[in-house]
């Protein structure tokens, strides 16, 4: 992995970190491999979430694609996966995104799909990142009638939303559920999508200012969610991070249903129907014991990835798996979709509910979650590979895995989008795994400072 992109693209604060000439960098730079590799006149869409900054960076984006000869054409503000789907449909080459997903305004990012709607490998990421850092030196820039243009796609949103309807197939009527839009992208397609599909809907976080994105609302942060369903006696709840990738849900009772239960929920449901390939579930390290546990007891398995859905979807990709994603919510259903749809994964889930006919509870009491703590540590990057090379470090966090004895289990990763050492702790005895994750987190901080 190279140096400007991480797990899910270049992201960092926009205007300091993610400037303007960086992204027309990563323009020029994407712009070049891909014609390279095309052997024509490359053509890129762009959307885009509703961050403030998504309009300075798209400008210095198409800009730089421009100027070394690739044609744009802007789909404003649109989900994530609605770019990996358009792609496809509108034979692009590539597709590009500016969105730092759930993190607060002030970052944005650029993340960037191929002509079939998967993230770029790394190898291809690589060529454009060199490209970046020589500063565009050995780039051509064109001239004349070679200059790209630019154009406006205004139908985007209702092909995107066509599609969801289409591969979700099914009438929600009687269906009452609350959708937090987190302010994001899922603010324009949203209510297209799930009032056609007959639902009663009630819609929070959907009034994008340019600053409000992901503030109090969407997949991380639930409560304000929880109790509009129970205030106004809902069957459900379900939340999207900022642009849209993302999903989480809560039952009637308010009760958190992460996305370890939604792939519970949805594997076993495509299992009774035949359509869990192989029987199996992809997931990755931070998946819960509990949900490990009720795959196993109802005949299904688990391939376990790192984190970052990139991960998981490889390992789909190479073993054809149906269904895979994070606790986070990151959830790809790669019959339907080439990434994971925070839409999609809520109109099956829906879609479960209602035919059904049963309580959400009911479906999240599919079982018990062991208890998780995770404690985060602010760490630069020189900080993260001090972190890395700590022999100590890892001394220490082996005696504390050593010391839940077999009753859980410890897992300290760093973030690949955030500027964090992330420390988690599982077992059946919260108390101790709490003590266990303060501890870890206390020397990792003491030893990288």
């Amino acid at each position: 992995m190279g140096k400007l992109f991480g797990t899910d693209g270049a992201r960092g604060v926009a205007g300091k970190d993610l400037t303007p000439e960086l992204a027309m960098q990563i323009g020029r730079g994407a712009a070049a491999v891909l014609a390279g590799k095309t052997q024509h006149r490359p053509r890129f869409i762009i959307g885009k979430d509703t961050r403030v900054s998504g309009d300075m960076l798209e400008s210095a984006l198409a800009a730089g694609l421009c100027s070394v000869g690739a044609d744009v054409e802007l789909l404003g503000v649109v989900p994530t996966p609605a770019v990996a789907y358009l792609v496809r449909l509108y034979g692009a080459d590539a597709g590009v995104v500016i969105s730092a997903s759930h993190n607060p305004v002030e970052f944005n990012g650029i993340k960037l799909f191929g002509g079939e709607g998967y993230k770029l490998p790394d190898e291809v990421e690589e060529e454009i990142e060199r490209h970046v850092f020589n500063n565009g030196a050995d780039l051509t820039l064109a001239t004349g009638t070679a200059i790209g243009r630019v154009s406006r796609r205004d139908s985007a949103v209702a092909d995107y939303v066509d599609f969801l309807a289409q591969a979700i197939g099914a009438q929600l009527s009687g269906v009452r559920v609350a959708i937090d839009c987190a302010n994001g992208a899922s603010s324009v397609t949203a209510r297209l999508l799930f009032e056609r599909l007959g639902a009663e809907c009630h819609f929070i976080g959907d009034e994008p200012d340019g600053g409000n994105i992901n503030l109090g609302c969407g997949s991380t942060h639930l409560d304000k969610l929880a109790k509009y369903v129970v205030d106004n006696g809902l069957d459900c709840g379900v939340a999207f991070d900022g642009d849209a990738d993302r999903c989480l849900a809560v039952d009637e009772k308010g009760a958190e249903i992460d996305g370890d239960k939604i792939i519970a929920i949805l594997a076993t449901g495509m299992k009774q129907a035949g359509t869990l390939e192989q029987d199996t579930a992809v997931v990755t390290v931070m998946s819960n014991m509990g949900f490990m546990e009720y795959m196993r007891e109802h005949g299904m398995k688990t391939a376990i990835t790192a984190v970052g859905d990139r991960y998981v979807l490889e390992e789909m990709r190479d073993k054809g798996y149906s269904i895979g994603g994070e606790q986070s919510g990151h959830i790809i259903l790669l019959d339907h979709a080439t990434t994971g749809d925070g839409q999609l994964t809520a109109g099956m889930l829906l879609r479960t509910l209602a035919e059904k006919h049963c309580k959400m509870s009911e479906l999240n009491g599919l079982y018990t979650r062991f208890p998780q703590v995770m404690v985060n540590v602010k760490a630069t990057p020189e900080e993260k590979a001090r972190y890395k090379e700590d022999e100590y470090i890892a001394g220490f966090i082996e005696s504390q895995q050593q010391s839940l004895m077999g009753l859980g289990r410890v897992l300290v990763r760093v973030s690949g989008t955030e500027p964090l050492i992330r420390v988690m702790v599982e077992g059946r005895d919260e108390t101790a795994i709490a003590a266990s994750a303060k501890r870890i987190a206390v020397k990792i901080d003491e030893r990288i400072r």
